[in-house]
């Protein structure tokens, strides 16, 4: 059975504008189309500093403020995100520009060295394709898709997320991130018609829910196989705490990534993953409704918190509770997204004492290594966008899982 034959065809009920969300949706478009006049086509930082977003530092490969790396795709998804909760021309400018410049990174070869190929073209080039019948972009996503293969490692069943792939500590490990970057092969497989996209995915995700998804619901960060043989080795961490613990965005990614493949596969098991992963994840949630940047951390805690990990919850939730086929967890998680988000706005955004160029302050990139601690980032902004978008527009498509046939073109404010 193909992905597409095996679809679910439940999807999300059009949720009625939610009013009171109006003006967190109008600070954070501010926000978007300011930056978008002060970097212009340079991409920003990672991370803020000082609530500050600095351009991409340069490399001896790349000037400052090139397309490098595993987040630029989210500055991108933003204008398109604000596109189509406006239908401003302008901001449909913005995004088509930017998206032009991952598909000639595609086709240049620069920086292709990694899972997130996933994140990168989604957002960008499946989005503009999605949106506005792009045919070069369509082809760079593609391109994309194809390079995002070459990671498939046969006897392990898994793409392998970092690294060159003779890099010898690299090889046959990937992360739990990794189930988001499997929607472009979803989609890759769906415009083509070629299984092979399809049965990788099906594989990497067995994988993962097999081995990163451990008996008591919380996920490592990181697993590695035997490249050669396909043998589990063991789990590990690269930004938690421990190896053992519990590592909030891996989690939350958790709960996103398998319902994405549920809805576009009719996996039951990884709904059951999907829900499992949420219910470890509400279960130490601090007062406030925003997680610390590690889940062995709570109330009482001086541990940092992590907004992005939050709003990718608060997404993942949305998307469980829309494919969700038991009518009291669906309730109870369109609660929790619900009251996720609504922290979020509260808590977490910039205020005229605190002000920002990020749309959400108090997330953590990598606290081992202090990078990126209570600052802004470019993944919790994308993110928060995107449940604001969920929850005031109604009808909006996901870019996780839009038809790939091009039969959402011109959906959005404007259409």
């Amino acid at each position: 059975m193909t992905s597409t034959e095996a679809r679910t065809e439940t999807v999300p009920d059009a949720a009625s504008p939610r009013e009171d969300l109006a003006p967190a949706v109008a600070a954070a478009l501010a926000t978007v189309r300011r930056n978008a006049v002060a970097f212009g086509d340079v991409f920003p930082d990672d991370t803020t500093r000082d609530n500050a977003y600095p351009p991409r530092p340069a490399t001896e490969d790349f000037a400052e403020g090139a397309n490098r790396g595993w987040t630029t795709c989210f500055w991108t998804g933003l204008h398109w995100l604000a596109h189509e909760l406006t239908g401003d021309p302008a901001d449909r400018e913005v995004a088509v520009r930017q998206t032009a410049d991952f598909a000639r990174r595609v086709h240049a070869g620069e920086d292709l060295d990694t899972h997130d190929l996933g994140f990168l073209y989604t957002l960008t080039c499946v989005t503009a394709w999605r949106l506005t019948g792009d045919e070069a972009a369509r082809d760079a996503a593609l391109a994309a898709a194809d390079h995002l293969m070459t990671r498939f490692l046969e006897p392990a069943g898994i793409v392998q997320a970092w690294g060159d792939l003779s890099d010898p500590t690299q090889r046959g490990r990937t992360i739990v991130d990794s189930l988001m970057n499997m929607p472009l092969l979803t989609w890759a497989g769906e415009v083509t018609g070629e299984p092979r996209y399809a049965e990788a995915v099906r594989r990497h995700v067995e994988q993962v829910r097999t081995h990163l998804l451990r008996p008591d619901d919380s996920t490592f960060h990181t697993f590695y196989w035997d490249a050669t043989t396909g043998e589990p080795l063991r789990g590990a961490t690269e930004q938690g705490a421990g190896d053992d613990s519990c590592w909030a965005r891996g989690q939350a990614w958790g709960i996103y990534g398998f319902a994405l493949h549920h809805r576009t596969t009719g996996d039951r098991e990884a709904l059951v993953a999907s829900r499992r992963c949420a219910d470890y994840f509400l279960a130490h949630l601090p007062a406030d409704g925003v997680v610390f940047w590690d889940l062995v951390y709570g109330d009482g805690s001086d541990a940092p918190r992590d907004s992005s990990s939050a709003a990718i919850a608060a997404c993942g939730l949305a998307e469980l509770a829309s494919v969700e086929t038991d009518g009291e967890r669906r309730d109870r998680y369109t609660d929790a997204a619900d009251e996720m988000l609504r922290a979020l706005v509260a808590g977490y955004t910039p205020t005229a004492d605190e002000p920002s160029d990020a749309l959400l302050l108090h997330a953590v990139y990598d606290a081992p290594k202090n990078k990126g601690v209570d600052e802004g980032c470019l993944w919790g902004d994308y993110f928060y966008l995107e449940a604001l978008t969920r929850a005031t527009l109604p009808g909006w498509r996901s870019p996780w899982w839009a038809p790939g046939d091009g039969s959402s073109v011109g959906e959005g404010r404007d259409r």
